[in-house]
């Protein structure tokens, strides 16, 4: 038998968005997709906090309360744009400028953390399952579901796990991203698979998305975090629905043997949503493409 073929949550989210972009993407190998600041922003940020968690669980709070989260940061933002910029030929994607804005933005999102930590983690009762944790599963058709799981926690009082996804966000999320299925669905797979691969009851796993907003809002009489917590619905019926459109998308997108299925004719999902940030819209791959 071939080796299995591994798709991930964001391969799915793509499909589930337009099929028609992910055929370019995946089946036709055009992606000409590159790091941005925002990408870099993330990825750092998610160093440094899971950095400070490791060492609070693992070691102690006052430990952690001492390791220098600011150079972390910048040492990390630097780091990553380096290997970044090597891996893409030696092309730079943002400027000093917006390097400087966004570790500007982070010191104030660690200074927030470390002040209010207290409020989103605690250690008495609580111990560190993992960080990075990753998923390995075996599906049908000869292909196995990958993905990293950010922090995993149990609770020891109660017997319950909670998996956590760090987000990184401008502003947060408005009451139309915590509707966006397409956003949202990624924790209600991980829980399943993480169930499965780890033979703990679902009913006893608990997920939540742990947002980092950049930006506070301006002249607003209300006060303002720089975490925003979010939990949605992930019961079975949730579950079960986004597992069925997964069995949709591997149907769809691949023969019995694991391989793509490059006969199938895939729907061109147009809209200003789906077409906004698409690197095929208004190019000669597609003509469906909205402004």
């Amino acid at each position: 038998m071939s080796k299995r073929k591994s798709i991930s949550y964001s391969q799915f989210s793509q499909w589930d968005k337009c099929p028609y972009m992910w055929k370019l993407n995946y089946v036709d190998r055009l992606s000409v997709f590159t790091d941005n600041i925002h990408t870099l922003f993330g990825t750092s940020m998610h160093q440094v906090l899971q950095e400070y968690l490791r060492v609070m669980y693992t070691k102690s709070i006052k430990e952690a309360d001492q390791l220098y989260l600011d150079e972390m940061l910048e040492d990390r933002l630097k780091i990553n744009f380096l290997e970044i910029v090597k891996e893409n030929g030696g092309v730079e994607f943002c400027t000093k400028d917006q390097m400087v804005e966004f570790y500007a933005d982070g010191v104030k999102i660690i200074d927030f953390f470390k002040k209010k930590r207290n409020q989103y983690f605690s250690k008495r009762g609580y111990e560190l399952l993992g960080i990075e944790t990753e998923l390995d599963y075996d599906l049908d058709k000869n292909i196995k579901f990958r993905g990293f799981i950010d922090l995993i926690i149990k609770d020891t009082v109660r017997n319950r796990i909670k998996i956590i996804d760090i987000k990184t966000a401008t502003h947060g999320w408005n009451k139309y991203q915590k509707v966006d299925k397409n956003k949202t669905d990624q924790l209600l797979l991980y829980k399943q698979f993480y169930s499965k691969q780890s033979n703990h009851p679902i009913e006893r796993i608990e997920i939540e998305y742990f947002i980092v907003k950049r930006k506070l809002w301006e002249n607003t009489d209300y006060p303002q975090k720089r975490v925003q917590k979010f939990v949605p619905a992930n019961g079975k019926p949730s579950i079960n629905q986004v597992v069925k459109r997964l069995d949709e998308f591997m149907t769809e997108c691949f023969n019995s043997d694991g391989e793509y299925n490059t006969e199938y004719i895939y729907k061109k999902e147009a809209s200003k949503k789906n077409c906004r940030f698409c690197d095929f819209n208004q190019t000669k791959y597609c003509d469906a493409g909205v402004k």
